[in-house]
């Protein structure tokens, strides 16, 4: 436990008692045991972290977090004034200008700073995040760490899953997971961090020992004014001046964007074995070069982890040879298609052999993982392939369709939208990936959110109807999501593949400020088992309510 007077001094706050009466600050004394920014997640002991926000002030709820049993308020000095308006019996605040800058450091004080006893590794970057920190946790459990995973997917300590909200949580939340992780043995934690995550100081106070970078392409340009803006986000985990630098970095340097971010890792190191490079030796299936300009200096020619021989099978599992700093040549499997995943099961025995891990046993345990929503097989004995992935980005979906293309003789269908509230620059590309590299593309719903879906759609459109009609596929616009999965499904002949892209692992989607639940595994399934009793039957018109757009000649 933590006194609140020991609280404040760790984070630089004030500590005011308002409402209080002379001489009378035995508030100040009280014992922390927990913080929380939610005033209805309050538990009695718990600080509650009162933040300004663009539409309320925390602090306005402060009445609900006393109620609740919290023995002081963290805020500002705006905040300061609605606590005391908020009760007449004395309270502790923890009086800060940058509230919201202090909550890493005071979450991670109030919890005995969890993550010092554990080797944290950190994994950010556009695509990859979630396969490789699987493939890592693999690795780590084959090598016999007791694991904790903190992503999108998924929270697992030891192996018990917890449902994930963010790919980070906020501070309070983190660092009581750490803390959590700690007590029940965990001695070695894999997360995702993304950019927000970085941006808006969720991870501050975390000391990672490890920082893992897979690659940057479009995306979030919604949040971050532009690339650079979003690279900068990222290269918190990695550079000197970064209060969440990572010990050591592990970067894949297979895009120019890599190879600028393991500069960015080596600055102000004497070490420089702290920064290890990745390189499957080309460019990264789900990057972009031309992006970046030329970063010079950490060529993948002078990598330290190098991939070499690597031979995909037809049932998606390849094979590589992977050789480390030690120089010996290894043979390794992973069991997801794809270029890209051997560049994402490189990075992650090179994450597992810095912190220690040993290399043999991280390799054989890589070999079989299956990673929820990403080109995941959905399997009701059909005679074409039918695939969910959660590529939501176009680099990402212009990788997967690649991958599928190569792995059939037959045509591929993609059912694909855009999510709403979101990066809007990126709708129209993902129309063009998707209206070039497949025959048939079927324009749909994602999570709308607030916006409008049919003007969502419409962007989608225009990208996808900027591809000359020679050179693009089929296009149908079909509102409903289920309703596009079953004309995609119905389309298909024997060899084809089917893939439903941008939700992957979620389990629901997101109209009009309501999640309904929705599992495109799930409707796929009932799609193909349909297929399976009704039996193909040639083309297909478009399905009831759908629009068509014409294809290649």
């Amino acid at each position: 436990m933590t006194q609140i007077s020991v609280l404040a001094d760790a984070i630089g706050a004030r500590v005011e008692i308002v409402n209080a009466a002379a001489g009378d600050d035995a508030a100040r004394a009280a014992a922390v045991t927990g913080i929380d920014l939610r005033a209805q997640g309050i538990r009695p002991g718990d600080v509650f972290a009162a933040l300004p926000g663009a539409r309320a002030h925390g602090a306005s709820f402060a009445g609900t977090a006393l109620e609740r049993g919290a023995v002081a308020v963290l805020t500002d000095e705006a905040g300061r004034d609605l606590v005391a308006e908020a009760t007449s019996d004395p309270v502790a605040v923890l009086v800060h200008p940058e509230p919201r800058a202090a909550l890493g450091a005071a979450s991670a004080t109030v919890y005995g700073h969890p993550s010092r006893s554990m080797q944290v590794i950190g994994i950010t970057g556009t695509s990859g995040k979630t396969t490789t920190s699987y493939l890592v946790e693999a690795g780590l459990v084959a090598a016999g760490r007791v694991v904790g995973l903190v992503g999108t997917v998924e929270t697992r300590i030891e192996g018990i899953r917890v449902p994930s909200t963010l790919t980070t949580p906020e501070a309070p939340q983190l660092h009581a997971l750490f803390a959590v992780m700690r007590e029940r043995g965990v001695d070695t934690v894999v997360m995702e961090v993304s950019s927000h995550a970085l941006a808006l100081g969720r991870v501050d106070a975390t000391e990672f020992a490890v920082g893992g970078f897979t690659n940057l392409s479009q995306d979030h340009l919604d949040f971050h004014k532009d690339l650079d803006d979003y690279f900068g986000a990222k290269a918190r985990l990695f550079a000197e001046d970064s209060p969440v630098r990572a010990q050591r970095a592990v970067v894949c340097t297979d895009d120019a964007w890599g190879r600028r971010m393991a500069e960015v890792a080596r600055a102000g190191r004497d070490d420089a074995t702290a920064v290890r490079t990745v390189t499957t030796g080309g460019d990264s299936a789900t990057g972009d070069d031309s992006a970046a300009g030329d970063a010079g200096g950490v060529g993948a020619a002078g990598a330290d982890w190098t991939v070499t021989d690597d031979v995909p099978e037809e049932t998606g599992v390849q094979q590589f040879t992977l050789t480390g700093p030690d120089g010996i040549a290894r043979r390794a499997t992973v069991g997801l298609p794809g270029r890209y995943n051997v560049t994402n099961a490189a990075l992650a025995v090179a994450l597992c052999a810095e912190v220690g891990a040993d290399i043999d046993a991280a390799i054989r345990g890589i070999a079989d993982v299956a990673v929820p929503g990403r080109v995941e097989r959905v399997e009701r004995g059909q005679d074409f392939l039918a695939v969910v992935d959660y590529a939501h980005k176009p680099a990402a979906l212009e990788a997967v369709i690649g991958t599928l293309r190569a792995a059939t003789e037959g045509r591929v269908a993609v059912v694909v939208g855009a999510g709403g509230d979101r990066d809007r620059t990126k709708r129209p590309i993902m129309g063009e990936v998707a209206a070039r590299a497949a025959d048939l593309v079927v324009v749909t719903d994602d999570n709308p959110r607030t916006e409008n879906p049919a003007a969502i759609r419409a962007a989608v459109l225009d990208g996808a109807h900027s591809v000359p009609p020679a050179e693009r596929g089929e296009i149908l616009e079909i509102g409903d999501r289920a309703a596009a999965i079953d004309a995609a499904v119905a389309w298909a002949r024997p060899g084809d593949v089917v893939l439903v892209a941008g939700k992957g692992h979620e389990t629901g989607q997101e109209i009009d400020g309501v999640k309904h639940p929705f599992d495109d595994r799930e409707v796929l399934g009932a799609a193909l088992d349909k297929y399976r009793t009704a039996g193909p039957d040639g083309d297909h018109p478009p399905a009831a309510g759908g629009s068509h757009h014409g294809g290649k000649a």
